[in-house]
C-alpha cells in the first residue's frame, strides 16, 4: 500500500485522504512539513535527497519533509521523520507554516500547506540512505548566495520557506 496524505483546505482542516503519489499527479492541496536543524552556530543542517526519490531526487533541501499520516500529530510526524531520515532525536518547535503550489519534476505538482518547525542539534546525522544521500551545514547567508546562484541543485519548497528566516 502506498502511503497516504490529509488533503486539507486553505486554513488547514482535513477534507479527505489520498493515496501521495496521486495527490500529487493531481495538485491537491496536502499537509505536509518541513524541519529546519540548527547547530550552536547557527548553520542549517541540509539533506540532499536520495537519487531513488520519486520527485526532486539528488537536490538539497532542508533537514526533513514529509507528510503526517491521518490521525498523527503534525509535530509528531515531524520527530519521527527526522529520525527515520537522519537519525535525529530533538524536540521541535513550530516556527510557521505557509501554502504554496509548484510544478515538479516527473509531470508532478507539489501543492502543501507546510508547516515549518525548528529544533537544535550540533553532531552529526546518520543518513537513511534510502532518503538522502549528503548533508551540509550552511548558513542562511551562504544558503541564499548559493540559491541565487544554483537554483536548480534546490527544491522548489526550500527556496520558499528559506524566506521567512
Amino acid at each position: 500500500m502506498n502511503p497516504l496524505v490529509i488533503l486539507v483546505d486553505e486554513n488547514d482542516q482535513a477534507i479527505g485522504v489520498m493515496d501521495k503519489l496521486e495527490a500529487h499527479q493531481k495538485g491537491l492541496l496536502h499537509r505536509a512539513f518541513s524541519a529546519f536543524i540548527f547547530n550552536n552556530a547557527g548553520q542549517l543542517l541540509l539533506q540532499r535527497r536520495a537519487w531513488e526519490k520519486y520527485h526532486s531526487a539528488n537536490l538539497w533541501t532542508n533537514t526533513c519533509c514529509s507528510h503526517p499520516q491521518p490521525e498523527e500529530c503534525t509535530r509528531e510526524a515531524a520527530e519521527r521523520r527526522l529520525k527515520e531520515e537522519m537519525g535525529i532525536e530533538t524536540n521541535l518547535e513550530k516556527k510557521f507554516d505557509f501554502i504554496y503550489k509548484a510544478q515538479l519534476d516527473n509531470h508532478l505538482i507539489e501543492y502543501e500547506f507546510d508547516h515549518v518547525f525548528i529544533g537544535k542539534y550540533d553532531r552529526q546525522p546518520i543518513l537513511n540512505p534510502k532518503e538522502s544521500s549528503d548533508y551540509k551545514w550552511i548558513t542562511i547567508k551562504n544558503l541564499n548566495a548559493e540559491i541565487k546562484l544554483y537554483p536548480k541543485e534546490y527544491t522548489e519548497w526550500l527556496k520558499i520557506a528559506i524566506r521567512f528566516f
